[in-house]
Parts: structure tokens; C-alpha cells; sequence
């Protein structure tokens, strides 16, 4: 039968023992109070975590896949999934090195780093649900603007939602300079400093789940004057459902799957054709 084993004393060596992780973080006043034992506790519940709630998920979330219901764009991950995903936002494993301002932990990256090499490693399929959050979350902590992180960052952190990167379009592939997709501006007066985007995206990971009552989409488009190539894409936070000031959810948005990709040996995963209608 088949089973994962984390390669925790081979993370301990190469931390202590040949970076001496500990020393060097305590330089680093966010970090100066960490320890050896906090790092090695750490990361023996997740390597449990790891091995005894993503693992099992794997070979049965391969065989069964994403189920899509073309009429409602919705989807529906392997039995199993999203039960997972609850026990990991309850055991506080979404929030492991965020920005404690925004709920986080605030502990080293290189925690969470070592975090998601044995989730990886025991279900790539399941740990991309999460894990393209991360990117999201980063993109908008580094360059959001405040009215955005005060609305996205808390709910990236906890876990209550996640994220995805949609980038990739049917006719260009690896070549986003040659990307379609629009953003026309809102000029209502009441939506200042909007955009309504309109475009098909592809290969998108963890592009549409129940896992979560919301999915921040960051999606690549082009403003009416933008130059031609790579140079005249602009990001854009596209929310499934539409957030209020208050972090309440709306309407929900023209951002749809229409369907699914199969890539060998992540079936689990929701690898989404995404449309967008003046989202």
C-alpha cells in the first residue's frame, strides 16, 4: 500500500544543521524570538497533517476528479477535499508565515516552504487549492492598494478564502505579450477606479471550487490604451463574488468555468477554462 513518510529529520539537518536557520533568523527582528523547538514542533504537525490528511486524498482524488455542472459553472473537487480543506484553515496552516497584521502567524518562510514541500509531496492535486493562494496574497500585500488588502489580505490568510492566477489564453499559450483580454474602466461614479474584464482564460489551477465561499481570481488584461506585447498588461483582482466595503458578499460575478482540463496526475485539482462577461 502506498504511503508518505516526511522527510522531517532531513529538513531538521539541513536547517541546523547546515544553515543554522535559527541563528540567522534571529538577526531579523520580526523573527528574533524563534527557536529550534518551535521550528521542529512546527513542522512534525505538519509533516501529520501531510501524511495522514492529504495523503489518503491522493490516489482516490486522482481516480474521481472534478465534477462540472455546465448549467451552474459550478464545481464539485473529490469527496473528501474540502473536508480537508476545513481541518487545514482550522489547524491555522493557511496563516503559517503571513503578515500577522492581517491574522497571520508571522512565522519564517522558510516554515512555510518546508510546509508545502511534504503537502506536495502527498497531494500535489489538493495542495494547489490552497496553494495558489499564496500567490495571490503576496501579489496583493506587495502591491494592493490599501482599500484592497483591507478587504482580501484577512480572508487570503485565514484560509475563509482562496486565490488563483489566471493568466494563460487559448490562442497564445506561454506568450501573454499576445493576450486579449479587456479591461474597460468604470466611470459611474459609483464604482471609481473599477474595470469590467472581458476574455477566456486557460489551465487555470484551483479556478473554481465549493471549497470556499469565495475565490480571488488575479487576472492579466490590457487597458484600452495599452501598448501592444508584455508591456501593456495590467493585474486586475476579479472576486467571484463581488466583496462590500464591509467584507460581505455580493453579486456574483461574470466569471465563470466553462470547463475542465485533464493534466495527468492531478485530476483532483480544478483546472479551469474561465470566462469572463464584464467581470
Amino acid at each position: 500500500m502506498p504511503q508518505y513518510t516526511p522527510p522531517l529529520r532531513d529538513m531538521q539537518f539541513v536547517m541546523h544543521e547546515v544553515f543554522n536557520v535559527v541563528d540567522e533568523l534571529k538577526a531579523i527582528p520580526r523573527h528574533a524570538d524563534i527557536d529550534a523547538d518551535t521550528i521542529d514542533a512546527v513542522l512534525e504537525e505538519a509533516g501529520k497533517f501531510a501524511s495522514e490528511v492529504a495523503f489518503p486524498l491522493n490516489i482516490s482524488g486522482d481516480t474521481e476528479g472534478c465534477t462540472l455542472n455546465l448549467a451552474t459553472h459550478e464545481v464539485t473537487p473529490p469527496k473528501g477535499f474540502k473536508q480537508a480543506y476545513a481541518q487545514y484553515v482550522a489547524g491555522g496552516w493557511a496563516a503559517l508565515s503571513c503578515d500577522p497584521e492581517y491574522g497571520g502567524q508571522g512565522l519564517p518562510f522558510v516554515m512555510n516552504q518546508c510546509l508545502y514541500e511534504m503537502l506536495n509531496s502527498a497531494n500535489q492535486a489538493w495542495t494547489m487549492y490552497p496553494g495558489l493562494s499564496h500567490g495571490a496574497y503576496e501579489a496583493l500585500h506587495a502591491h494592493g492598494t490599501e482599500a484592497q488588502k483591507r478587504l482580501y489580505l484577512p480572508r487570503l490568510t485565514s484560509g475563509e478564502w482562496t486565490g488563483t492566477m489566471c493568466l494563460t489564453e487559448p490562442h497564445c499559450g506561454t506568450d501573454l505579450g499576445l493576450l486579449r483580454s479587456k479591461a474597460v474602466p468604470v466611470n459611474d461614479g459609483q464604482l471609481e477606479g473599477s474595470y469590467k474584464i472581458s476574455g477566456s482564460k486557460i489551465f487555470i489551477s484551483a479556478g473554481e471550487h465549493d471549497m470556499t465561499e469565495n475565490i480571488v481570481h488575479l487576472v492579466l488584461a490590457r487597458l484600452p490604451d495599452a501598448p501592444a506585447g508584455s508591456k501593456g498588461i495590467s493585474l486586475f483582482a476579479v472576486p467571484k463574488f463581488l466583496v462590500a466595503e464591509d467584507g460581505s458578499l455580493g453579486a456574483r460575478n461574470p466569471i465563470f468555468c466553462t470547463g475542465l482540463e485533464h493534466k495527468m496526475g492531478i485530476h483532483g485539482n480544478a483546472t479551469a477554462q474561465v470566462v469572463l462577461e464584464d467581470a
